[in-house]
């Protein structure tokens, strides 16, 4: 059953729309989550939902009921709210924190019932901050702030949950088992959840629907398996280099860029086959690996200052140029650097060895 939907809502500041025309539309019990670059809105939609910033023009409605005509402890009770803003209170322990959550529900002194205090317990044992009950918040981790201000929302026992990056600032541990008990309040307890996440992959396993937030309107919304077609991350986000894998989840880095052997070395463009560029990045390669002193020779030194060493050098660097290359032997002629040459003539990988090692900054 429809419980949470938007019509034509336009959210910005200072009177101006930033982002209009956002029509969502949520069962009970199910999950949406706002992806997006920063800087994209997604914050200034979650925040005018709740009503902590004033909508331009649209509505908000849950359970066919308008929000903004609600007063603000009804508000409370219904919709729990965890941003990004910190909250700084003094002199306050974890468990006075949390119990803030429950003055929606309380006198006009803040009172709390035996069953209020029992609620305040088993939201901080579900987000496994029971042991930091007596600990003075000001002096907690950001990631134990998060499930501390979770369990606060919890508190509330609201109907719609939102969340503004709530895995900000958490290992993946943690992200995991946020994600689990938010999974669980959707399923289990019919609670509608809303929230924005960077972790593009986090939020296609858990969420039912994604909206993606990007310029003055709605790029997509939809399950994540209608609207993640091909491309999409990629424009969402502007992505020039990598791309998003549909099959995995996830991103994928830029493949190293393909450079001549030449232009890797020595700056040239310049493709001469398996010739003297070549052989000097393998010399020099050589000479590093087997930790001799490397200088900026010149192209006629090369092959002296290996030579220079000695006999017993000279072995060193045959044999590291061999495994190097992935020779089961190696012939012994006289000359290192005429070994060297040799073994080039027998193994054409030197070429993508070269580009590995430049790639990863062995050079």
């Amino acid at each position: 059953m429809l419980y949470f939907h938007t019509q034509d809502l336009s959210v910005g500041y200072d009177g101006r729309a930033l982002i209009h025309d956002i029509n969502i539309q949520v069962e009970k019990g199910k999950i949406l989550t706002l992806i997006g670059p920063n800087g994209a809105g997604k914050s200034t939609i979650l925040k005018s939902i709740t009503r902590h910033l004033a909508k331009i023009c649209g509505q908000v409605y849950i359970d066919r009921q308008e929000i903004y005509a609600w007063s603000a402890r009804e508000l409370a009770k219904r919709v729990a709210v965890v941003l990004t803003d910190r909250i700084h209170p003094e002199l306050m322990t974890c468990g006075e924190v949390v119990a803030m959550g429950r003055y929606p529900y309380t006198n006009a002194l803040g009172h709390l019932t035996a069953r209020d205090r029992e609620i305040v317990a088993q939201a901080m044992e579900r987000v496994h901050a029971l042991d930091l009950a007596e600990q003075d918040f000001t002096t907690l981790s950001d990631g134990q702030r998060q499930r501390i201000m979770l369990a606060r929302a919890l508190c509330q026992e609201p109907e719609v949950l939102i969340l503004d990056e709530p895995t900000a600032y958490l290992d993946i541990r943690h992200k995991i088992e946020l994600l689990d008990i938010l999974r669980e309040m959707a399923h289990e307890r019919g609670i509608t959840v809303i929230m924005s996440l960077h972790e593009i992959d986090l939020a296609t396993k858990i969420s039912d629907y994604l909206l993606c937030v990007k310029g003055e309107t709605i790029e997509a919304f939809g399950p994540p398996e209608d609207i993640l077609a091909e491309g999409v991350i990629e424009r969402l986000y502007d992505i020039q280099r990598g791309s998003y894998n549909l099959l995995f989840g996830s991103v994928e880095l830029a493949k190293p860029r393909e450079v001549a052997i030449e232009e890797l070395f020595f700056g040239q463009n310049v493709t001469t086959g398996i010739g003297v560029a070549q052989s000097r990045g393998v010399i020099l390669l050589a000479v590093q690996q087997a930790g001799l002193p490397v200088h900026a020779y010149k192209p006629m030194q090369v092959k002296q200052a290996v030579v220079g060493y000695g006999n017993a050098t000279k072995h060193q660097v045959m044999d590291m140029t061999r495994r190097l290359l992935g020779l089961s032997q190696m012939p012994k002629p006289d000359d290192a650097a005429d070994a060297i040459a040799i073994a080039l003539c027998h193994a054409r990988s030197s070429t993508s060895l070269l580009r590995q090692q430049g790639a990863k900054g062995g050079f």
